[in-house]
């Protein structure tokens, strides 16, 4: 029986495999394979059997059963039965040779069956094959190709055979005429030979070791001689290489002497195939095999052949490989192999063939021999031995080539040589300067070029160096010898600066190998070397190029660390300090980046650390050799200015701490004499060079530097110069400023106490001297741009000099106008249109440094400064960073150098001002100031102001009061400033209230308040200033009156009127508006007499309308509002009818005069009772029949309320509102809020549609006239005035008050809205419920709907049984249970439900109730569509966690299998709450356990597929009810996997759990296999894809864990029956579950 339904199984299978998916067709496979891992004797019987059956089965599908046997066969070839691998065979040979023709996937297929049954029945493979294989008959394609296959796979068992086979197959190959069969003849005896060849490399294994090559030698060479003779001529390009790739391998058994005399044939044969085929791989693997063959024979006639063989291979290795074809690579690696085994060979031959091609112009030949080259170096390294002098002499040519790949090429050969101790020859050391020169090459950024692929490697010729170099030094242990001390000697030239980094690194490595060896005090022998460069060389070479650390790939840190290494060398004094302050230089360096490390600090830290180890070597010998080393070293940083820059200093330093006072005159003398001036970094530095010298040496500096222009070099220079006379001016400038630099730079760095006395009699004197030039004895200013810039930086200098040293003592400086004046004059200089040059910017500078000292300016003196200044900055055009023409850096530049001129400008007029610290000083610079801050030019006032601002608070700061004495001009200059609070330019109206600020404090100073007392009212201008970002005119109106408020509370009584006077000048500015002032007279006489008036009040109120339209002007509007007001005041039932009686809609004008009425709380209040009588009044809308085909009636809002409603909403958009707001709150809101429900689809009169549609394209309305959208604004702006703007946003946020305009979805805004005021409005909640309880009675289903939905929510909140309304609510919803409106009976359900969560402790006392309207909804018979039974079993699941078992235990049952036909409804919302629901009831089960374990195992196959539902929400409820169901099911392994697997947050691998799953629900209920198998077959005909996939699945994984016991319990042919059946969906993803469920079935046959 149990052998019938396996056949069964596996025919239905087998059956299947007509299938046309291919992942439907692999599962088939796999299900077949899986049967035969259970019964692999019964299965391969089955497939026999079939296959023998269905002989018209078509050979793809033959394939799959086919493929299946093979792998049964290959997993149990162990336990295989002998009688059924002969069936196997029998039924393997069949398949493969029924066809005469070759129909490759069958019968590969069928053969791979034969070849796998061979790994253990070879004798009775062979024994069915050979029947086939009969002498003198063509065999089958196949059967040779598993001959060969069968060789490879059992090389012991099938070795023995081939000698006969091969007896056999050697008169057939003369029969074969087709190429196909020539092709498989090939590969048989390739495969042959490479057997043989195996089986004799392990004679010790064989089973028999009597076997020898020349057992074959005889027949192989037969074959040979037809292969070679006949077959490798053949057109067909396939074939020939099927040959080639035979003969490799059969060369190695041919008898040697057949070899020997084959040779000269044998080779030219394989190098013509060269020609004929472009992929040469096969050919050369060939080659090389018989290459080695005949070298292993000794073979003589190679010789002959060396030309031939040279001349063809090179070629190959010359033509690049192209990475992205594979078989080119591998190409290339089998010819350089050729080459290994004939450079053993023929060395001399190799070489004499090779090196001539170094010389050839083709670039490509030169790189392919280098390569060869690089290959016999590291693969003959013994027969290259003695040819090293020749080979290295033979390089000479190569390393003078340019091109790129040829270097590349170059680099690889010396990294061989290396290797190899070619590079300790004579000669060595040219190639290793060579690659030096390589990692010297400026490293560019890759350039993205078109793929060549002639490139190999896409590194730099530069990149490929640098990383050789360092694995020579530190992986090549022979080399340390070649390469140390050799490499130092490429440490100072600078033509080697760009591979500096890889060679501190690789001498670093190499030093301290050579310290690890004890050679720590002769690290360097200068007595060995002559070449090398002396210590001080070095030093200054490694310290220069440390100043730029990061460049050339960070060469910073690679230099101080060999510096570090070397320091015995370079001194012993120096290990102590160097070993100390190295490492925290380089640390220094790390820790920072290019762009982050500041350049100023770093050089000090390495001048810091020169002056140490001067001091540390206190040698005056010494010091000589490395200053005089340092000067000679400064020519070769031309091309380097900011090293050279920096190695002056160093000189500066170095010479400032020699003793010999000679030898610093000597190389002062020569750095003057050699200096090139026009570079602007040399004048830099050689002035700090001057600069720092002079710290010791400050006679000496001076001295030479008049010595200098005395001298005839400096007259020689300029007469030279004078020759070109276009040239001299300018060149004897640059001197005269470097000399002019040198003087500033000596004054600053120089010890004070001696250099005072100096200034003027000597520096000063020198410094005006080269400045100034005279003609005819007359002064000339001069017009070179560095000569002013060098005198004005020297003269800061000076000031700065005197300034610090002047602390010391009393220094009265004569000549301090003499230079203001001539700043000045710099300064008046410069063109007003634009700033080109920094000379305002450092002129005010010094300016700023010269104004401090002794003795004061004078008056005039002083004026002038401050005109000049102030003209020279706040005249420039708009934008002095960027002129037409400025573009990027430039434009950059220029915007940091106006930045820094107005800072120089603040600075300067800081330090005056500091000089009069009084209100006088205050107003004096104050008349400098105010007409620029008057100025009509936007730019000009922008800068005053700033720098007003600026003054004021550096006043206020230095401000000291000692006595209460009056501010004399606080008034004047607060009328100065505050108009300018509502300037055009936001930055002026910011500046402007930090003036007033500071002009407020300062006034306290002045009334004796302390410094630091905070006046809150003034500090309330800071607060102000965010107002006046925007340029929004009404803001800025706003602030300004604020401001205004200010400081009328703060201006002193007898400042008052001249602060009004100045104030009133300022409204006479068209940039202004100040003033309401205009207006005052009106709303006075109508405050008076407006009584009176109330016949004229619409007429008043039409005059104020049109006055609104003709004149649009601020104060003009503010006074009309105040008017309105007045007149409301006295009149309001005849102002809101006036108002009410504007057209709709309301425009601007009439807006403004409705807001006007927010003024007064208690006005206010009257006005709104009144509208809300008029929205109430009158019916919402009114019904309208529509004429048109099959439409309905529309709903036409009613006129008043409209009106109305926009009335409110402009009144409580006023801020001033809030108070009448707040004290009619509920019923505002109620009303409010119904007129929304009733106003949801309402349509606008057809009049007022017209009308709206014609003021919007004029002039956009103010806002949207629609009924609804107007009712919830209104709403809206109703809770904003009434302190509710939390509910607002909250509604906003969550999207509500869309909802609410939206006929469908109403009902959901409304339960946000409720949510909100819950949330942030309790209080005002028991008010609005008493006013919303009427309607629920009312005739308008809408306004039923809306309050049923907002009580429904309220419910879910806490706050109604904290305000004692839960029972009202509650009833109120329990009395809608019958309303006649579907949606009021579902919101009322949801109401219930709700108070699960808003009073979950008060279910239990209501729970009867509540459960019985639940019930009742769920059995509602007026629910078409199921709405009203989900909202009973969402309801209900949220109530359960707050009853008791008690409270439920008489429904517990009706309820669950009231709901278990919705697991499978089409409604994912009914699917979804019904599963919840009844996950929810588990937890009632314990009383009446059997009866509800029932339910669950009733549902758990649902719930378990239901987890594959289309749904996420659905899959999320299943998880939880099975969460739920766990503890019930009295199985704890499951109760684990549900908790753990089923988390919400966890993704989950459906299969492996089901699989799991299955496990424990066969070890637990056994019982329920049929059971649950049964429900699952429901599911096969599920609409779900995936659920219909899942049932079968789960059906299989039962089966793969019920024990054997119970099996008897299912009707196998029913299930067989309906999987067949399934097997047949067109989803091919159910077909692939299906075919592994049948095949898992084996289980429980």
């Amino acid at each position: 029986m149990m052998e019938s339904r396996i056949r069964r199984l596996a025919t239905t299978l087998m059956d299947a495999t007509t299938d046309k998916d291919p992942l439907v067709q692999e599962q088939i496979y796999n299900a077949l394979c899986y049967l035969g891992e259970s019964e692999p004797e019964e299965i391969l019987h089955s497939c026999d059997e079939y296959l023998r059956q269905h002989d018209k089965l078509a050979y793809p599908h033959r394939v799959i059963i086919l493929k299946a046997m093979e792998t049964v066969v290959k997993n149990n070839i162990a336990s295989l039965d002998k009688s059924t691998a002969k069936v196997v065979i029998f039924l393997a040979s069949n398949e493969m040779t029924k066809s005469k023709e070759v129909i490759r996937d069958w019968q590969q297929a069928a053969s791979s069956v034969l070849v796998a049954v061979g790994q253990r029945f070879i004798n009775k493979v062979m024994e069915e094959v050979l029947t086939k294989f009969q002498p003198g008959i063509l065999p089958h394609y196949f059967i040779v190709q598993t001959f060969a296959n069968l060789s490879v796979s059992n090389v012991f068992g099938m070795v023995p055979f081939l000698n006969s086979i091969l007896g056999t197959m050697l008169p057939m190959l003369g029969m074969a005429k087709q190429d196909h069969m020539k092709s498989v003849f090939c590969y048989a005896l390739q495969h042959f030979s490479e057997s043989i060849q195996e089986y004799l490399a392990n004679l010790d294994k064989a089973p028999d070791p009597t076997v020898r090559k020349d057992t074959f030698s005889n027949e192989i060479f037969s074959a040979y001689e037809v292969l070679f003779n006949s077959w490798l001529q053949h057109r067909e390009a396939k074939l020939r290489l099927a040959v080639v790739e035979a003969m490799g391998p059969m060369s190695y058994l041919m008898p040697s002497e057949k070899l020997e005399e084959q040779l000269p044939k044998l080779i030219p044969g394989i190098l013509a195939l060269y020609k004929k085929h472009a992929e040469a791989f096969y050919i050369s693997k060939s080659l090389c095999q018989i290459l080695e063959a005949s070298v292993n024979i000794g073979s003589r006639s190679l010789d002959v052949q060396l030309d031939a063989l040279l001349g063809t291979l090179h070629p190959q290795i010359c033509a690049p490989a192209d990475p992205f074809v594979p078989l080119t690579v591998k190409n290339h690696t089998e010819v350089l192999r050729c080459f290994t085994v004939l450079a053993c060979s023929f060395p001399d031959r190799v070489l004499a063939f090779l090196l001539p091609k170094l010389e050839s112009s083709n670039e490509r030949t030169r790189v392919g021999t280098l390569l060869i080259m690089r290959q016999i170096i590291n693969s003959a390294p013994s027969q290259m031995e003695i040819k090293k002098p020749f080979i290295l002499s033979s390089m000479k040519l190569p390393l003078q080539d340019s091109n790129d790949k040829v270097k590349r090429a170059v680099v690889q050969v010396i990294s061989a040589m290396a290797h190899h101790g070619y590079l300790e020859q004579p000669g060595g050391e040219a190639m290793m300067e060579y690659l030096v020169r390589q990692c010297a090459l400026p490293s560019e950024a890759p350039k993205k070029q078109p793929l060549d692929a002639d490139d190999l490697t896409s590194d730099s010729v530069q990149s490929i160096s640098v990383n050789t170099l360092f694995l020579l030094s530190t992986t090549v242990d022979r080399m340390n010898n070649v390469l140390w001390p050799y490499l130092l000697e490429f440490v100072t030239p600078i033509q080697f600066t760009n591979a500096l980094t890889p060679l501190c690194k690789s001498l670093m490595y190499l030093a301290m190998k050579k310290q690890e060896e004890g050679e720590n005090a002769s690290l360097i022998r200068y007595d060995l070397n002559g070449n090398l460069p002396s210590p001080y060389a070095l030093t200054t070479r490694l310290l220069v190029v440390s100043s730029q650390p990061y460049a050339g790939d960070c060469r910073g840190a690679a230099a101080l660390r060999l510096l570090n290494v070397l320091q015995y060398s370079v001194h012993p004094a120096l290990e102590q300090l160097w070993s100390k302050r190295v490492p925290s230089l380089v640390e220094h360096i790390e820790e920072n980046t290019e762009k982050c490390l500041c350049q100023k600090e770093w050089e000090e830290k390495l001048l810091l650390f020169l002056q140490e180890t001067l001091a540390a070597v206190s040698d005056n010998t010494w010091i000589c050799h490395f200053v005089t080393e340092m000067c000679r070293q400064l020519n070769c940083y031309n091309g380097f200015p900011l090293e050279k820059n920096f190695l002056y200093k160093c000189i500066g330093m170095t010479l400032g701490a020699c003793v010999s006072k000679d030898l610093v005159q000597k190389q002062l003398q020569e750095l003057l004499e050699t200096a090139r001036y026009h570079e602007e970094a040399e004048r830099e530095g050689l002035a700090s060079c001057f600069g720092i010298c002079a710290i010791n040496h400050l006679e000496e500096t001076l001295a030479k530097l008049e010595d200098f222009v005395r001298s005839d070099v400096f007259k020689k220079s300029v007469g030279l110069f004078s020759i070109f006379k276009d040239r001299s001016d300018n060149e004897v400038e640059k001197i005269k400023s470097t000399l002019i630099l040198c003087y500033g730079f000596v004054a600053v760095h120089a010890p004070k106490e001696l250099v005072l006395s100096r200034i003027e009699a000597d520096i000063l004197k020198n410094i005006f001297q080269y400045f100034n030039t005279k003609v005819l004895g007359i002064k000339v200013e001069t017009k070179d741009l560095t000569l002013k810039l060098c005198l004005i930086r020297s003269i800061c200098m000076i000031s700065q000099a005197i300034y610090n040293g002047g602390k010391c003592g009393d220094f009265v400086f004569s000549r301090k106008a003499e230079l203001v004046a001539q700043m000045v004059e710099f300064i008046k200089a410069e063109p007003l249109d634009a700033m080109r040059t920094p000379v305002r910017q450092r002129a005010m500078v010094t300016c700023t440094y010269l104004v401090v000292l002794e003795p004061h300016l004078s008056d005039p003196d002083r004026t002038e400064l401050i005109d000049t200044c102030l003209a020279s900055v706040l005249a420039l055009p708009p934008d002095p960073g960027q002129e037409r023409d400025g573009i990027g850096s430039d434009a950059l530049h220029k915007e940091i150098l106006y930045g820094d001129t107005l800072s120089a400008l603040k600075d300067l007029l800081k330090s005056l001002l500091q000089r009069n610290l009084t209100p006088h000083g205050l107003q004096d610079m104050f008349a400098h100031l105010g007409p620029w801050i008057k100025s009509n030019k936007e730019q000009e006032r922008q800068r005053a102001v700033e720098i007003s601002a600026a003054l004021l608070d550096f006043y206020l700061g230095k401000l000291n009061v000692s006595t209460v004495i009056p501010f004399y001009n606080l008034g004047v200059l607060i009328a100065l400033f505050s108009p300018r609070c509502s300037d055009s330019l936001a930055s002026v109206r910011q500046h402007a209230v930090d003036c007033v600020y500071c002009l407020l404090y300062i006034q306290l100073c002045y009334e004796g308040f302390a410094r630091d007392h905070t006046d809150e009212m003034v500090e309330g201008l800071k607060a102000l200033k965010k107002g006046l970002e925007e340029p929004d005119f009404t803001v800025l109106f706003h602030t300004c009156h604020n401001i205004a408020m200010v400081v009328g509370k703060r201006v002193p009584p007898d400042q008052l009127m001249s602060l009004l006077l100045a104030m009133f000048e300022g409204l006479a500015d068209p940039d202004k508006n100040c003033s309401r002032a205009a207006t005052v007279m009106i709303n006075s006489l109508l405050k008076e007499r407006g009584s009176v008036l109330q016949e004229k009040v619409p007429d008043i109120m039409s005059i104020i309308h049109s006055k609104l339209q003709e004149v649009d002007e601020e104060h003009i509007r503010k006074a009309a509002q105040q008017t309105v007001y007045i007149l409301a005041s006295q009149h309001k039932s005849v102002v809101v009818s006036s108002l009410l009686g504007s057209a709709l809609p309301f425009d601007s004008h009439t807006c403004a005069m409705w807001r006007s009425l927010a003024a007064e709380p208690t006005l206010t209040s009257q006005i709104l009772e009144q509208l809300l009588e008029k929205v109430n009044r009158d019916v919402p809308y009114k019904e309208s029949k529509c004429f048109l085909l099959g439409s309905g009636s529309e709903r036409i809002a009613t006129p008043l309320p409209l009106a109305a409603t926009c009335a409110l909403y402009e009144i409580m958009s006023a801020p001033e509102s809030g108070a009448a707001v707040l004290g009619l709150y509920a019923p505002l809101f109620v009303t409010l809020l119904l007129r929304v429900s009733c106003t949801v689809g309402v349509q606008l009169p057809k009049s007022l549609q017209s009308r709206e549609r014609r003021s919007s394209s004029l002039s956009p309305a103010p806002r949207s006239l629609h009924p609804c959208s107007c009712a919830v604004e209104t709403l809206k702006v109703m809770l904003a005035r009434g302190g509710s703007e939390a509910v607002t946003k909250a509604v906003g946020s969550a999207g509500g008050w869309d909802l609410m305009a939206s006929p469908e979805r109403h009902h959901d805004g409304i339960a946000v809205l409720a949510g909100a005021m819950a949330r942030h409005a309790g209080p005002r909640l028991p008010l609005i419920v008493k006013n919303l309880v009427p309607t629920l009675s009312s005739v308008f289903d809408s306004q039923r709907i809306t309050t049923t939905a907002f009580f429904a929510e309220l419910l879910n909140s806490n706050v109604v049984n904290d305000l004692m309304l839960l029972e009202t609510v509650m009833d109120n919803m329990t009395g809608r249970q019958k309303d006649p409106c579907l949606l009021v009976r579902m919101l009322a359900l949801r109401g219930l439900g709700n108070i699960s969560s808003g009073s979950p402790e008060k279910v239990r006392k209501h729970g009867a109730k509540l459960l019985a309207s639940m019930v009742n909804g769920m059995d509602d018979k007026d629910d078409p569509h199921n709405l009203v039974a989900l909202e009973a079993m969402s309801s209900l699941s949220k109530l359960l966690d707050h009853l008791e078992e008690r409270d439920i235990q008489s429904m517990l049952l009706h309820i669950a299998i009231r709901i278990r036909p919705f697991f499978d409804s089409e409604q994912p919302d009914l699917r979804q709450s019904s599963i919840v629901l009844f996950g929810n009831l588990t937890k009632f089960s314990e009383d009446d356990c059997e009866a509800f374990f029932e339910q669950i195992l009733n549902g758990l196959v649902t719930l378990l597929l239901h987890l594959q539902d289309p749904k996420p929400e659905v899959v999320k409820a299943c998880k939880f009810a099975l969460r739920m169901c766990g503890p019930n099911m009295g199985c704890e392994g499951l109760c684990d996997m549900f908790l753990n697997h089923l988390r919400e947050d966890r993704s989950l691998h459906y299969g492996e759990f089901m699989n799991n799953v299955c496990k424990h629900l066969m070890q637990s209920y056994p019982e329920m296999l049929n059971r649950l198998i049964l429900t699952n077959l429901f599911y096969f005909k599920s609409n779900w894809v995936d659920i219909r996939a899942a049932a079968p699945m789960f059906i299989g994984f039962l089966v793969l864990h019920v024990d054997e016991d119970h099996c008897q319990q299912v009707d196998l042919d029913q299930l067989i029956s309906a999987l067949n059946l399934l097997l047949k969906d067109p989803v091919p993803a159910v077909r692939m579950k299906v075919a592994e469920t049948l095949g898992r079935l084996v289980r429980i046959l």
